[in-house]
C-alpha cells in the first residue's frame, strides 16, 4: 500500500490559537519511505517558550520561512490522492483543516487514518500508545522525536507495521477496513476549487 505519513509542530494544542511552526511528511510504498517532504513555517507570532521546550523550534529558526498559506498547495500535490497517515490524527487534522479553510487553500485529496487507535486494538497490552514508545517497542530506527518529517517517518513505519500485522493475520487491511476499525467514520479534508487568476487591467 502506498500513503503518506505526516505530522506537524505547532505553537500550542488549539488550532484557533495555536498556529504550525514546521509541515512534514514521508511517501511510503509499503514499509519503504520513498521521499519526504519538510519545511519550517513562519507563525506570524512569537513561539512560545513552552512549545519550543517541546520541538526546539525557535523564532530564529522560523525567520524568513514562508507562511502556511505558500505551502499548502505544494503540501497537497505531495500527497496527492493517497491515504495520509498520522499518530493522533485528529489533532493535526483540526490544525492543517484552521488553514485550508481560511485560505480555501489546496489539500490532501486523500482518507486520513490514524495510527493512534489503529495500534492500541491491534497491539492491545502496552503501557502506552506515545509514538515513541511505539517506536522503542518495535525497535524502529530512531533519533529525534518532535520534529515533523522525523515523525513522520516513525508514524509511516507504524502504519506500515500495522498493515503487515493485519495481512499476517489474514485479516482485511483496505482503506475502508482501516476507517471501520478507526470506528469515527471517514475523514477527508475539503477540496476548494482553484480559484482563477486575476487580470492586471490598470
Amino acid at each position: 500500500m502506498k500513503f503518506v505519513a505526516f505530522d506537524l509542530e505547532t505553537t500550542g494544542i488549539k488550532p484557533k490559537e495555536g498556529m504550525i511552526v514546521e509541515v512534514g511528511a514521508v511517501l511510503f510504498d509499503g514499509d519503504k519511505a520513498v521521499k519526504g517532504y519538510g519545511t519550517l513555517i513562519d507563525p506570524g507570532m512569537p513561539i512560545p517558550p513552552d512549545a519550543s521546550a517541546v520541538n526546539g523550534i525557535t523564532d530564529d529558526m522560523v525567520c524568513g520561512k514562508p507562511r502556511i498559506a505558500d505551502i499548502l498547495a505544494e503540501f497537497a500535490d505531495f500527497c496527492g490522492d493517497l491515504p495520509v497517515v498520522a499518530h493522533n490524527a485528529p489533532f493535526d487534522y483540526k490544525f492543517l483543516l484552521e488553514d485550508v479553510n481560511l485560505h480555501r487553500a489546496a489539500a490532501p485529496k486523500g482518507v486520513v487514518l490514524d495510527t493512534l487507535p489503529l495500534a492500541r486494538r491491534i497491539f492491545p497490552g502496552l503501557p502506552n500508545y506515545k509514538l515513541g514508545t511505539l517506536v522503542r517497542h518495535f525497535g524502529f530506527p530512531s533519533g529525534t522525536f518532535h520534529r515533523a518529517e522525523e515523525d513522520s517517518a516513525y508514524c509511516g513505519l507504524l502504519f506500515a507495521k500495522i498493515v503487515h500485522t493485519l495481512e499476517m493475520r489474514g485479516e482485511a487491511c483496505k482503506e475502508s477496513d482501516l476507517v471501520k476499525m478507526i470506528g469515527k467514520g471517514e475523514v477527508r479534508f475539503p477540496q476548494f476549487a482553484p480559484q482563477p487568476a486575476q487580470l492586471d487591467l490598470f
